[in-house]
């Protein structure tokens, strides 16, 4: 029986996840399988990706064949190169202990550069942010000090009107007091 490490398609139109199966090749996509080893969610930003790393390597190791997704899926975990080592440990190259210590630098290091990336992906958003910020002062900045501009000139106009009506209530007065 030829066994494959595929994707089944399960969710609605447009937000599908997918189950990381092991089949038998001839059943179908979404139908029978052997056993499901994770998931794989591309919805997420980064995409999710849950995976029995020890189920995954035994289903390699005994002949399953992965789609290509999936042995994309497979590296960027490190079964593929779990495999590797392990074929090296067989053909007597290493031991044990160096085959884990290699894929243990290499975890190690992936880490590292996925911690950089994030770290770079924060320090731009929080620019962004700053950038964001500043200009929204400047504008109610700006919106401040024409809003107070119109208020002095209102002001200065409401004092002009009350001025005039003094004086012309002065100059009433003053003819009232003539006649």
């Amino acid at each position: 029986m030829a066994t494959k490490i595929r994707l089944q398609r399960h969710g609605r139109k447009g937000y599908a996840f997918y189950p990381i199966v092991v089949a038998d090749s001839r059943a179908p996509r979404d139908g029978r399988f052997i056993e499901r080893i994770g998931s794989y969610n591309p919805n997420t930003n980064p995409a999710t990706i849950s995976l029995d790393f020890d189920r995954a390597l035994y289903w390699i190791e005994v002949g399953a064949i992965p789609t290509d997704t999936v042995r994309s899926i497979l590296s960027k975990e490190g079964v593929m190169l779990m495999k590797h080592l392990r074929g090296g440990v067989k053909k007597g190259a290493f031991n044990e202990e160096e085959a884990q210590r290699r894929f243990d630098a290499w975890k190690a290091d992936r880490t590292k550069v996925a911690d950089a990336a994030k770290a770079q992906k924060d320090a731009k958003a929080a620019e962004e942010a700053k950038a964001r910020l500043e200009s929204e002062k400047e504008k109610n900045r700006l919106k401040g000090e024409s809003v107070a501009k119109k208020k002095a000139e209102k002001l200065a106009a409401e004092e002009a009107a009350a001025k005039e009506a003094l004086e012309a209530e002065v100059a009433e007065t003053e003819a009232a007091a003539a006649e």
